[in-house]
């Protein structure tokens, strides 16, 4: 049975089609019809877990969880926190990419919500984002809709996968574009 590390290197590598062109990766992205659709094809794309994939959309200064269902009742995070990675990336909006996101302060409440999915039955709770990539959902007179952020959680920063790159980061760029299109963000 392949580690997580060979199954994510396999997916990534299935995904490599949706990768050669943007035009393609938003023909499949814009099919989506829900958030958790839209997210899971996130996931494929980048070879992580869906309950890897976060997307939040800005309600009257808070960013709140359209996916996953989980955290949807979990709380918001103020667009003035200090401590949110969200939060930074809407504030700021810029992308972000973090290879050693254990090394990084951040506010770690929404990382202590149980993700339940049957892919991720032999996963213990313990294990926490390791690397992250975080993207602005910019919608017209460059707006903040809300924030997408794709992670690698594991045990340790070893055991998380391969790292994310910059062209990893600029299709989730991509994506985030598809995303402010969309119905079940806007609507």
């Amino acid at each position: 049975m392949p580690n997580k590390s060979q199954s994510a290197q396999g997916s990534a590598a299935a995904a490599a089609p949706a990768r050669a062109s943007g035009n393609s990766l938003e023909f499949v992205l814009g099919q989506a019809a829900t958030a958790a659709a839209f997210c899971a094809a996130l996931a494929k794309l980048f070879g992580v877990r869906v309950t890897e994939v976060a997307m939040l959309r800005l309600e009257k200064g808070l960013l709140k969880f359209v996916f996953p269902d989980q955290l949807k009742t979990a709380g918001a995070i103020p667009v003035s926190s200090s401590s949110a990675i969200a939060a930074h990336t809407a504030s700021t909006k810029k992308i972000e990419l973090f290879n050693s996101f254990a090394k990084v302060k951040h506010a770690r409440v929404f990382e202590s919500v149980r993700l339940t999915n049957p892919e991720d039955a032999d996963q213990s709770d313990q294990s926490t984002i390791q690397k992250l990539m975080s993207a602005p959902i910019l919608g017209p007179g460059n707006k903040v809709l809300g924030v997408i952020q794709v992670c690698r959680k594991a045990f340790d920063v070893g055991s998380a996968g391969p790292d994310f790159t910059l062209d990893d980061l600029q299709q989730l760029e991509v994506a985030a574009g598809v995303a402010a299109k969309s119905e079940f963000l806007n609507g």
